[in-house]
């Protein structure tokens, strides 16, 4: 990830919990606006044209404020993207700030591997269990993956633990080859 995508992601977290705005409604209006950029190419061209002055792109920003019902942090928010050159980023910095915001509640994003679909009990177990790994709450995903043969691949943020068929043989096949 690019610096500045986290600096400007944390920034708007800080707003956020510095003006007591609620997440949810701040994540509907990123929602919106974010919306509004992907359906209008119009929208996207302004933004990103160097020679248009900032002082209109913040003018075309304001005439969307109210139908996107922004609140000004949030306003605001965009028109530094814009008077900096980042808005073309704007994705990227969402999706951060998400991820940040996330952080600061205590909430883990994991994935879990298997090679057959879990029933909701099963679901509800490796959860409860990532939770303890994590010493928070988390937030799972569940992914099918036949060729690992059986077992279980946890990955949660950049650490990954391999308890699949497939990864067993990995190993005893290094093993066996050293």
């Amino acid at each position: 990830m690019v610096l500045f995508v986290s600096r400007y992601a944390s920034a708007l977290a800080d707003v956020v919990a510095e003006f007591h705005l609620g997440a949810v409604e701040v994540d509907k209006q990123l929602k919106d606006f974010l919306t509004a950029w992907d359906e209008s190419a119009e929208l996207r061209e302004v933004f990103g044209d160097p020679s248009v002055p900032a002082a209109q792109k913040i003018a075309v920003l304001d005439a969307m404020k109210g139908k996107l019902h922004l609140v000004p942090q949030v306003r605001n928010f965009f028109a530094v993207l814009i008077e900096h050159d980042r808005i073309g980023s704007v994705h990227e910095i969402v999706a951060a700030y998400r991820k940040e915001l996330q952080q600061r509640m205590g909430v883990h994003h994991a994935e879990v591997i298997t090679a057959r679909e879990l029933n909701a009990q099963d679901k509800a177990a490796m959860t409860e269990h990532v939770a303890e790994l994590v010493k928070g709450r988390a937030e799972v995903a569940f992914k099918l993956d036949e060729s690992i043969l059986g077992g279980v691949v946890l990955r949660i943020g950049s650490t990954v633990y391999d308890g699949s068929v497939l990864g067993r043989i990995e190993r005893l096949r290094e093993v066996l080859a050293n």
